[in-house]
């Protein structure tokens, strides 16, 4: 009994000490499906791409119809899409068909959903729902990096926000086809549910150039209009509070204010510019009186300069105004008696001559 006991305890020890298993990852359900909308875009023209523009738009679903064997969903695809460039040309058409893919590989298996010029692709629109921030997985060719766990993205379908895994790859590759030889390279945003893995939107950028200098970019925005499955809601980003009425008024008075002290600031600046500067003080040494030196005439003693203008504290007097007085004789006149000047020739009262 107690090797028993012994055992069971052992046994227990063991499994606490064993690692935790790895959380596990969505497995598809049959009947899992999404549909979707992408527009895909030529622009940015250069050289003999200059001035070319082109659009594509695509309606397409993705239907999980079977589980198989072998960890292996059979998958149904369908898509429409319209083409139209600036010269005038457009087109449309459709694809559809079936094909498989591991969702423990996340491997195409049997054909795929029209994707072409890949080598042992990996799908685009399923991913391990339970990788870590950090972790590292593939899209088709391109490596993906897994951003953030919790990113709210804006689904362009209905305005609102979801939670989703937020990845991020960049590659390169060399483009040869009906738009001619490229090097292209490009970045690629992903976006993907939470608590499924499967695709919510995408936007892969890619930018093509030759070396004769002719380019354009090629950009696909992708995001899903409906799924059969809940998308997690996740949080919209905060808004800066509304001003009101009283809050505008009272910024608008202190801008006012600051304006006029800023202007009021500059012309004050300005006007002690315009003033004339007081002549500086002279600096040390004897000042001189206006003296020119002349050079001594040969023989003759060098002449010396006049001395300082003499100081008086008494204010200097004007001038004296000189009066002369004049004397002038006067006469009796004979006739009335009033004297009269002697040299008069008659009396100014009586009119008679002076005798």
């Amino acid at each position: 009994m107690i090797l028993w006991k012994g055992l069971i305890a052992l046994a227990l020890v063991s499994v606490l000490l064993m690692p935790s298993a790895a959380t596990a990852h969505y497995t598809p359900k049959s009947g899992d499906y999404f549909n979707y909308y992408e527009t895909i875009t030529v622009n940015g023209g250069q050289g003999n791409y200059t001035g070319y523009t082109e659009q594509q738009y695509v309606n397409g679903t993705e239907h999980i119809t079977s589980l198989l064997p072998g960890n292996v969903a059979s998958s149904f695809y369908q898509y429409f899409w319209t083409f139209s460039n600036n010269t005038g040309s457009s087109s449309s058409g459709s694809s559809a068909g079936n094909f498989t893919f591991s969702y423990e590989t996340y491997r195409y298996v049997n054909g795929t959903d029209s994707q072409t010029g890949y080598s042992n692709p990996y799908v685009w629109f399923y991913m391990n729902n339970s990788l870590a921030q950090g972790s590292q997985f593939y899209l088709l060719n391109t490596q993906m990096k897994v951003v953030s766990t919790g990113y709210s993205y804006k689904l362009p379908s209905t305005g609102s926000y979801v939670k989703t895994i937020f990845s991020e790859g960049n590659g390169s590759y060399l483009r040869n086809d009906v738009y001619g030889s490229f090097t292209a390279t490009y970045n690629w945003k992903a976006y993907f549910d939470t608590s499924t893995g499967y695709i919510v939107g995408y936007v892969y950028t890619e930018h093509d150039a030759n070396s004769f200098g002719d380019g354009f970019t090629y950009t696909e925005i992708l995001y899903v209009t409906h799924t059969t499955y809940s998308l997690t809601p996740g949080q919209a980003p905060s808004q800066p509070p509304s001003l009101n009425l009283n809050d505008i008024l009272v910024i608008a008075v202190l801008v006012i204010i600051v304006m006029l002290v800023i202007t009021a600031l500059v012309l004050r600046s300005l006007s002690r510019r315009r003033r004339a500067k007081l002549p500086q003080h002279p600096g040390g040494g004897k000042v001189g009186y206006g003296y020119a030196p002349v050079p001594p005439q040969q023989g003759a003693p060098p002449q010396q300069p006049p001395g300082p203008p003499p100081i008086s504290f008494t204010p200097e007097q004007p001038p004296v105004q000189q009066i002369v007085v004049k004397e002038v004789v006067k006469v009796k006149c004979q006739f009335c008696g009033t004297l009269i000047d002697s040299t008069a020739l008659r009396c100014p009262v009586c009119g008679a001559p002076r005798s």
